[in-house]
Order: structure tokens, then sequence, then C-alpha cells
């Protein structure tokens, strides 16, 4: 792993070896050992071309050369040295040389390659989380590449050099100004780090321009040497007023590295002063840097190599109750995030969320940024989740830092393509935005439908409508739309069955435009038959196997809140008609106790007992093992006596048992949940027993001004009308008319001639004519009625014998105040 700032990723290795060594192979190991890779390498090369004779000492070189060049990120040159390794057998000796190829396999995005190592080092080791991880990534990648997240990168020149430059952190609170690590040339002090063969790193600041545009030439934060000093100085983060700085500084003498340690400074005008060293435990000559700190001080994750952690190098956590203290003692942050690779830079946004890179979670490769959610204490309560392309590459990428209140900020990546080693870029993240669109097509002609209300009631708590235009097509806009939010969907059009669906932009990291078709049923005039309700013979209970059926039904209602259903159940014609009408009434109370129990107010249940009185005309063909019944068969005891034999008799008789529904009205007004019990006094006086199905009537009164008073169904709405058989036309009333246009139940197309001419706002004008598309009396109706307005009328809607005898003979019946309909 590459992480050059001597400022803490130091892997401590302790050597013994059963075989003698040249005094080339001693130097390098005590450099190695030291964290001074860059001049161990050329001393394990001259140690390397010494070892001829020894081969076991050539393999241990050349492992321990890919170390050395993973750690200065020269990952190319890793791998072939770790091939050589192995090649010589020293993964007898050492197994996770194994391991280290398959990583540096995959940092080089040879992934079918990196998956043989990892599964060859499982079979030695099995269960290994750094092996697994790596074989999840070669997988996981892929996908991840297939899918880059909604972000654009770019790189900043006028900051980067040919140099590493990391860690990017605001220098003041206009988020104007950054400070950032870097071993360029003009960096304090004369002598190279002995790792990165670069300059010691110190902190630089650099400014955009009022425009935001360009940035200024980076200068050293201080040239008092207060802050920067002949040693590494870097990875630092400002606090939320941006008046203290807390940065990782870390110490060498001449012949091994020391430790790196968390130091804190504090603002005087445009200088930092009085360095101090944060008091936060750990053995002396172990690394903890990488600070990140909560924006009210209290709380500081860091990363450390310190014993008793779960990897190479951990987070770990420690509070304070005020800023005037120090902070308690560090804690690790746990396996929930820690691994038994390197978790480094955390990095809190907002309070609410921590970055950090890993190379030990499933990943692209190198040093990944991941992030996890927090609580109102700061622990995490996700799983690490990681940022995705094109933040993340095969390469290292780190230190993150956003904009508190914009989408945009900067990370770090040694990726190919930059100036020099690790470059701070640039990325943008645009707003993720969604659409929501779709067609309505009717279900029985898939003809798209113009005027469908497609309604969303987000769990925002709005609600928000769009129609469908000619095509059938809705949408709602970008500005409509919320992220994290989930909609559940109600279409409606009048004369036609709600239908109901869901749509969610919850966990939707990207921007899309959602698609959602619907099928709308239209309202039969015909009753519809309830799939597989069907009874034994002589028997009303409603098997359990036949409840189901039921559930189409009550989710129908539970959708479409405001219908009124008859809901007819019919005998076969064995037995008596008496018998017969007496298991009708049962069958129909059995599933009206049903619906009932099911949350459906008994007020829109009209129940009907029509005994054997109904044959069934099948509405598609019938198929059992031994007949068939052809579609538009009526299943009269005639046809019934006529066939073959007595398993096409029982067959037929079975279908002639069942249970069905017709739409008798949508003007329903829910008022509140009620049971069988506080609406209903006796179930069996509630389902009445048709005893003559054929007879068409409706009950009338007389009023004061001896008026015909009745009610009626039009276009699904109850409406009150009076019957007037001298009347020279059928009216309705201007304020029924202006209220059904209003809800939809009429438009302007059912006007007959020109609408425009009859309204104006809040009301219709007389004498304008609107075609009803249908007028339902009992179990009669009428379709295309023409009526004219009139502001004068005493009742919704008047209608004359010309009207009515559409249907057939009208008689009154004055003794017991019926219209019969012949």
């Amino acid at each position: 792993m590459n992480k050059k700032i001597s400022l803490l990723l130091i892997l401590l290795f302790v050597s013994s070896l059963a075989f003698s060594q040249g005094k080339h192979s001693i130097a390098a190991d005590k450099l190695y050992e030291s964290g001074y890779y860059t001049s161990a390498i050329n001393k394990y090369k001259k140690a390397y071309s010494k070892a001829k004779k020894n081969k076991a000492e050539r393999a241990r070189i050349a492992s321990r050369l890919g170390d050395c060049y993973c750690m200065t990120n020269k990952t190319k040159n890793a791998e072939s040295q770790y091939k050589n390794a192995i090649k010589m057998k020293y993964d007898k000796r050492d197994s996770t040389v194994i391991l280290k190829y398959g990583d540096a396999l995959r940092y080089n995005e040879k992934y079918e390659d990196a998956k043989t190592q990892y599964q060859k080092y499982l079979d030695l080791c099995p269960n290994d989380p750094l092996a697994l991880a790596g074989l999840e990534s070669c997988d996981l990648l892929v996908e991840l590449n297939a899918n880059p997240d909604n972000c654009e990168v770019s790189r900043i020149k006028s900051i980067n050099s040919k140099y590493d430059d990391f860690c990017p952190t605001w220098s003041d609170q206009s988020y104007t100004s950054i400070i950032f690590t870097s071993c360029r040339e003009s960096a304090t002090g004369k002598q190279n780090d002995e790792w990165t063969g670069q300059k010691f790193s110190d902190l630089y600041v650099t400014a955009i321009d009022v425009k935001g545009e360009k940035w200024s030439e980076p200068v050293l934060i201080d040239e008092e040497k207060i802050i920067n000093t002949t040693a590494n100085e870097g990875a630092a983060a400002t606090n939320f007023k941006a008046n203290k700085l807390y940065f990782t500084y870390c110490t060498d003498s001449k012949d091994k590295f020391v430790g790196c340690k968390i130091y804190v400074a504090r603002r005087n005008g445009k200088t930092w002063v009085d360095p101090k060293m944060l008091e936060l435990g750990g053995d002396s000559t172990g690394v903890s840097g990488h600070p990140a700190i909560s924006d009210d001080e209290l709380t500081i994750v860091f990363a450390s190599d310190r014993k008793g952690g779960l990897g190479k190098k951990d987070l770990y956590i420690a509070t304070r109750n005020s800023t005037t203290e120090d902070f308690g003692k560090p804690t690790n942050i746990g396996n929930k995030i820690n691994t038994k690779g390197n978790e480094m830079f955390p990095y809190f946004r907002n309070d609410t969320t921590l970055y950090f890179a890993s190379d030990g979670h499933p990943g692209f490769g190198g040093l990944d940024i991941f992030y996890v959610y927090l609580d109102k204490f700061h622990v995490p309560t996700s799983t690490p989740i990681n940022a995705g392309a094109p933040i993340n590459s095969s390469n290292d990428d780190f230190g993150i830092l956003f904009h508190p209140e914009q989408n945009y900020g900067f990370f770090t990546s040694n990726r190919k393509g930059g100036r020099g080693g690790d470059d701070i870029l640039a990325f943008v993240v645009p707003p993720i935005e969604f659409t929501l669109s779709g067609t309505i097509k009717d279900e029985k002609s898939l003809q798209l439908v113009a005027g469908v209300a497609v309604k969303l009631t987000g769990s925002d708590g709005k609600t928000i409508q769009a129609i469908t235009n000619p095509k059938g097509e809705y949408q709602f806009t970008k500005s409509q739309i919320k992220g994290e939010t989930t909609y559940d969907i109600i279409v409606e059009k009048n004369g036609y069955f709600n239908v109901a669906g869901k749509e969610t932009t919850v966990g939707l990291t990207k921007s899309q435009n959602l698609i959602r078709d619907f099928m709308i049923s239209p309202i039969p005039n015909e009753p519809v038959v309830l799939p597989d309700i069907l009874y034994d013979f002589a028997k009303w209970d409603l098997k359990p196997q036949y409840q189901d059926s039921l559930q189409g039904l009550i989710q129908t209602l539970d959708l479409n809140p405001t219908i009124i259903i008859e809901l007819a159940s019919h005998t076969d014609m064995v037995g008596t008609v008496e018998s017969n009408d007496i298991l009708s009434q049962k069958r129909a109370e059995s599933v009206v106790n049903y619906l009932i129990d099911r949350g459906i107010n008994a007020k829109r249940l009209v129940a009907k007992g029509y005994g054997e009185r109904v044959p069934r005309t099948l509405q598609k063909d019938y198929k059992t093992a031994d007949y068939y019944f052809p579609k538009g068969t009526v299943l009269t005891e005639d046809y019934i006596n006529n066939l073959p034999n007595q398993i096409a008799k029982d067959a037929a008789n079975q279908l002639n048992r069942r249970s069905e529904f017709s739409i008798i009205s949508k003007d329903f007004v829910p008022q509140g949940y009620t049971t069988k019990n506080d609406s209903i006094t006796n179930i069996d006086q509630y389902i009445n027993i048709v005893v003559d199905p054929n007879q068409n009537y409706v009950n009338y009164i007389k009023t004061k001004d001896n008026r015909t008073v009745s009610k009626c169904i039009v276009n699904d709405y109850t409406l009150t009308f009076e019957y007037s058989p001298s009347a020279a036309t059928s009216y309705i009333s201007a304020d029924k008319a202006f209220e059904f246009l209003q809800k939809g139940v009429i438009s302007i197309d059912d006007f007959d001639g020109d609408a425009s001419q009859y309204i104006s706002q809040g009301k219709i004008a007389d004498k304008a004519v609107i075609i009803l598309k249908s007028v339902r009396f009992g179990n009669k109706h009428i379709e295309n009625v023409p009526v004219t307005v009139n502001s004068k009328l005493k009742t919704d809607l008047l209608l004359n014998k010309k009207t009515l005898d559409k249907i057939g003979v009208v008689i009154v019946d004055n003794i017991n105040y019926m219209i019969i309909f012949e």
C-alpha cells in the first residue's frame, strides 16, 4: 500500500531468517523495518544480485521488493516481484505472498488472474477476510464500473505538482481556500523522505478567485516553521469555525522512524500558532494520524496502528465533554468499519456521515473511499458503502472533502493521468432528479385512455395529480417527484375501476426517469362472477379455499371506496324452489359476513338471493375433465337435463352454484367504519329473496305538490328524479349538471354542440343539452339519454314518458307506489 507520508502508515516487520544474509540484505532489512522503502529498494536490488547461489534468499528478497514497491505505489513492479518470489517457491515459506500477489494483480486490473490467486490462498487459509474481500471485489468491479455514479471528476492543474499532493481541508468558513499536504520541492527542509523518495511533506494553502474559476499558487501555511518543520506534517482537518487546525506530525531520527502524533494549533490572524500534541494514548513509536473532528469538536476519529487493533491501521474514536478538556481514552471504532487491512483518512460530513479509506473492504483496488451513516452519538448505523466510480479507481483514492452546503468537493487519487504521484481532484455531484411518467390503457380494448386522473400521495404527506393527454400519457416533472420519498398511486376515471400502485425514490442514488404504465378495467353493466366461489350441494359454508377468491373483490372495494355493489347468490335447480331460496339467502349471508368482517362498510352491500331463478350464461368457455361448455351457453334446467351423463350434469349444476356482484353506484360517502352489528339489526332481513328476476321496478313517493319522485343511477351516481309523463322533454337541474362537470362525471364532450356557449364561471346556462351515458333503474338501464339544463327544476332530474319508454312499458302502481317496467 502506498502511504507515502511517513506520517502514519508504517508497517513494522521483524524478519527472522533461518539462513545467512549478506551485508546488503542486512542493510536493506534495516531500512525496510524503519519504513524507508525507497532507500530499501536499491539495497535489496544489490542484495539480490549478490545472492546468486542462495535461491531461498533471492526469493525472500523478491517478496520484500514487492512489499517496497507496493508501499511506494509501483504496483506493476510489485506484481512482477511477487510473481518471481512465488516462482522460486517462497509461498512455501510465507503463504501471504500469494495474497499480496493477488492484490497487486487486482490493483493492475487483472481481475481473473487475481481471483485465481485469492482462491489459491483461501485453499491454504480458509475464510481469510482479506482474501474473501479481494475475491468479492473482483466480482463486484464489473457491476461497479458498469454503473458509475452521477458524478463529474476533474483535475486541478494549478494546485497539483509532480510530487505527492493530498488530503485537502477547508481553511476558512467561506469555503474559498483549502489546506493540503504536499511533498513538493518548496517544502521545508532539505532532505528527502527515505520512504517516498520525495521531500518531507508540509502543509500548503491555496485560494480560489472571486469568480470561482482559478486557484492561486499554493504557499506554505507558515514560513516561521511553527507548523511546518523538517519532518513530515500533513493529513490535516480544521474545525467548523476554521480557527483550529488538527494535523499529523511525524518525527524521524537518523536511523529510524520514531512515530506520528496528532497536534492542534490555533489561528492567530492569518497564521497558525501554538501547536500542541493531543493526548490520545498509545505507544510513543506508533502511528496516530489523519484526524477527523466533529462540528462541536467533542468527537475525534483518527487512524492508528496501536496494539490490540483488528488489522494494520484501524480507526479509533475519542470524545470529551468540552473543548477545554482533553479527549478521553480512544476506543476502536469496531469491526463494522475496521478490517484486517488498513482503514485510514476519516472525514465527518455534516456529522451525519463518516467517510474513510480502506483496502480491507471489497473495492476497486488500492485504497477505496467508503462511507457509513452515523447516529447522534457518531456511532455507525450502517455497513460501509463503497463510494463507487468515478470517485474510486483501481489505484489509491482517499482524503475526501465536501462543501458542507453544496454537492461538490475534493479528494485524492494517484490514478493514471495525474501530474505526480498523488493528486487532488475535484468532483461535482449533479443534483439527483426524478420524473415519473407512463401510459394508461383500457384493459378490454388495449386502447390508450385520455382524461384519467393519476394521483400521487407521498410519504412526505403531499398529494399531486396529473391527467392523461389524448395519447393516454401522464407525467410528473423533476420538481414534483422528490428523493427519498415513497408514493402511493391511485388511477381514477369515471366508468372504470380505480387502480393502485406504488413507486419510490428511497435509496436511489442516481437520477432516473421512472416509468409506470397502468391498465384500467371498465365497470361492466353485467354482473361479475366471483372466481371460484363455488358451493357443495345443499351447503352455504364459505370454504376456506374460496375465501382467497374474495380478496380481489375486497381490494376492488378498498380501492374504490365510493362504489356500492349488489351481491347476488344463485343455486342450482336441484330441490324445491323454497329450499333453494333459503339456500341462496344463506350463501349470500356467508359472503356478506365475510366482507363486513374484513372491514367493508355494510351500507355498501346490497345482497340478494335469486335461488334457482337465474340460470348462468357462460361468459367464456369451460372445460372439465369429461365435458366442454362453450361460451354463451345458458345453463337452464332443460339444457342440464339433456346432457349426456351425470358427470356433465353435476358440472353444470356446480357452475350454476355461484356468487356474483354488480356495481350499483359510485357515490357512497364513507362515514367511518361500521360493523355488521351497528349497521344491520338482522342479517336475514337485510338479504332479500328475489321472487321474480324479470320484474323490474322502483318505489316512488308522492310529494305534497303531487309529484312522483324516485331514485335512479346516472353515470354511476344516485340521483332523485321526478317522473312527469306529459313533459315535452327530460331535464337536469343546473346545479346538479355543474356539480357533475366539476366531479368529472360529465365533460364538455358530453354536450350536444359547443359547450363553451353554455359554460361560464360557476354555472351552466339553461337550454344546454347534455347526453347522459347511462341511466339505471333497478337492474335495467338506458344509454345516451339527452337532458336539457333547467335552473328552475325542483329535483335533480325530470324524466318524461318518452325517455322511460326506451326500457319498456311503464306502469305506475299507485297502490303499491311502484314504477314498474314491463
